[in-house]
């Protein structure tokens, strides 16, 4: 990230900078418990929630976030939002939208006198610019536009100002999610950012690229969600304050949030996490498999209460690297291998010589399922088994016969060689830290040995990670996981469209990026890119489950993606924290707006 461009206009403003700079260092040097004590001790004491997080924000830019878990939730919203259990669309920043008979044109109408949380009008040219200049600005690498590309001209929607609080949205052709995805998207402040987007570097790019990163004052961060970043000590927590010009109210009128102060505090160490929600030093605690099994012991008598929110909606998978191209006169994929991983038999064949029941009963202590699609199973739009869906159940006998069939075969030590006598062995990379990741990538590399496959198993930095799948192109393997996976399928278009940004198992080079030279696409693939495209034309239900059904199908064959579990999601509570509604889709603090706590401190 580069760094946040400051104005130094004055040496007052850089004086009061090292001061604040200081006083963050001190702050950052507290322990988790003498945070708590600090703020006990404070004159105007407070109401707050504490929660764990694993991570460091990576950006206070939202437009530029690709990662998970973010601070977008909680200080951002767009003009509608989705319920975090069902999925319904409700009126957020927009009291409310019409649709056109034909279905090309949504205006939507904004709530009266809305505000940014510094207290400046939010009106229509709030949400023209965001769109038109940051989104659908062909500059600024924005994930959001890759879903609001439409058909097969990748076609963007414009977006134009009626009045001071209607705006009006309109696509050149039917698109099934088209109110998701212009209403779900945050509104960002144009008075805040115009400038940033409008002034170049010196390559030519928008400033707005190195802006709001997270070495900005956390305090200059404007949005419009429920609450506003207060402070931010990296590797020690993120403290957000009640936003006063937050737009909802309670049926007795009265402001929400109703929790002044939302503490992220920042622990990568899962047992130590631990450790401070059973020391009652937090309120929230996600919670693996094994740490269910102790903490449910506890539940009654430590006044906590454990919620299952079903199957994960995060997609994990084993993914191989499908590109026959070349760059710089250099194969991406070393030539025997990538005929190994382009052979259907191949993939089928590693799909089959996973155990995943074991997977589950091992690593996720019998509290998961299997996973067979990039669609979440609690979707309308998911095809199970039953209806058809093709699965591979453990079969090591069944990868073997498959192998055989492709030309492979065995030597007098049960290894697997290819046609050549090529031993067949590869590299599979993951991110680095997180300890059931590394479990599942450890059982894989057994369940292969036992087809006569030695897989070098890998944790790296996860920039590094990304800098391999995104840039250099140079990988055989990896073991990784998409998140958000949200009910409606579009927002897997990213993933199916040749040219998507999470194509990553055969990617286009991005913007700037060498060229690919022999890049192939295979006949199944352009069919997923077509199924999708058909997919967000189809406003027939119907259709568009039986549209995604096949895809789903396409994909389960081909298999880009051979999916591993799904994890059961569990979260602990403090008794003292009223309202909570959790999902495996909204997660925790979905409704955080409206929890409300019995008392007003961690005791």
């Amino acid at each position: 990230m580069n760094p946040t461009t400051f104005s130094t206009s004055t040496r007052r403003h850089w004086f009061l900078g090292i001061l604040f700079a200081i006083l963050a260092i001190a702050l950052g040097s507290c322990s988790p418990a003498e945070f708590i004590a600090q703020f006990r001790s404070e004159a105007a004491q407070v109401p707050q929630l504490v929660a764990n997080v694993g991570t460091d924000p990576k950006t206070f830019n939202y437009a530029l976030s690709q990662e998970s878990p973010n601070v977008f939730d909680y200080i951002y919203e767009g003009l509608i939002s989705a319920d975090g259990l069902t999925g319904e669309l409700n009126p957020a920043q927009a009291e409310s939208w019409e649709i056109s008979e034909d279905k090309k044109r949504i205006v939507f109408t904004l709530r009266k006198d809305l505000k940014w949380s510094d207290g400046k009008p939010l009106t229509a040219d709030d949400v023209v610019f965001t769109f038109n200049d940051i989104y659908l600005n062909e500059q600024i690498p924005a994930p959001t536009r890759d879903v609001l590309r439409i058909g097969e001209s990748k076609a963007l929607p414009t977006v134009r100002k009626l009045d001071e609080r209607r705006v009006e949205f309109t696509v050149p052709e039917p698109f099934a999610p088209f109110l998701l995805y212009a209403g779900g998207a945050p509104i960002l402040p144009a008075h805040a950012l115009r400038q940033s987007v409008k002034t170049k570097d010196s390559q030519g790019n928008p400033v707005f690229l190195s802006t709001w990163g997270t070495d900005t004052d956390p305090d200059k961060i404007i949005g419009n969600g429920p609450y506003r970043m207060e402070s931010y000590s990296i590797g020690q927590r993120v403290v957000f304050r009640r936003n006063p010009y937050y737009w909802k109210k309670d049926a007795q009128g009265n402001p929400l949030p109703y929790i002044e102060r939302f503490v992220w505090q920042i622990i990568e160490n899962t047992d130590t996490a631990l450790l401070q929600f059973r020391s009652k030093e937090a309120d929230i605690l996600d919670i693996s498999a094994a740490t269910f099994a102790l903490l449910k012991r506890e539940e009654n008598r430590a006044n906590f209460t454990i919620h299952n929110g079903g199957p994960d909606t995060t997609r994990l998978f084993m993914c191989f690297n499908l590109n026959k191209g070349s760059r710089n006169g250099k194969p991406l994929v070393d030539p025997m291998k990538s005929r190994w991983f382009n052979k259907v038999a191949f993939r089928q064949a590693i799909a089959y010589a996973i155990d995943r029941r074991t997977m589950i009963n091992n690593i996720l202590l019998g509290l998961g399922e299997p996973q067979h699609s990039m669609i979440p199973e609690n979707s309308a739009y998911y095809l199970s088994p039953e209806k058809g869906l093709k699965v591979y159940d453990y079969n090591p006998e069944k990868a073997k016969e498959l192998l055989l069939e492709a030309g492979f075969k065995y030597n007098d030590r049960g290894e697997l060689l290819d046609e050549k006598g090529n031993r067949v062995r590869f590299t599979l990379l993951t991110n680095a830290g997180g300890r059931r990741i590394s479990s599942i990538g450890t059982q894989i590399l057994r369940d292969l040995s036992k087809i006569g496959i030695q897989v070098d198993f890998q944790s790296i930095d996860f920039n590094a990670l990304l800098d391999k799948l995104n840039n250099t192109m140079n990988w055989d393997a990896y073991l990784g996981a998409i998140g958000g996976a949200g009910l409606d399928p579009h927002g897997g278009s990213t993933i199916w469209a040749l040219d998507g940004g999470l194509h990553q198992f055969n990617s286009q080079p991005q913007p700037g990026q060498p060229p690919i030279r022999g890049q192939e696409f295979a006949d199944w693939e352009r069919e997923m890119a077509r199924l999708y495209v058909e997919g967000a034309q189809e406003l027939d239900e119907a259709k568009r489950k039986a549209i995604y059904a096949d895809g789903q199908r396409i994909a389960q064959e081909n298999l880009p993606f051979i999916h591993l579990v799904s994890p059961l999601t569990f979260v602990a509570v403090r008794d003292r924290v009223k309202g909570i509604k959790y999902s495996s889709l909204g997660g925790s603090l979905w409704n955080l707006y409206e929890l409300k706590l019995t008392d007003e401190y961690i005791k």
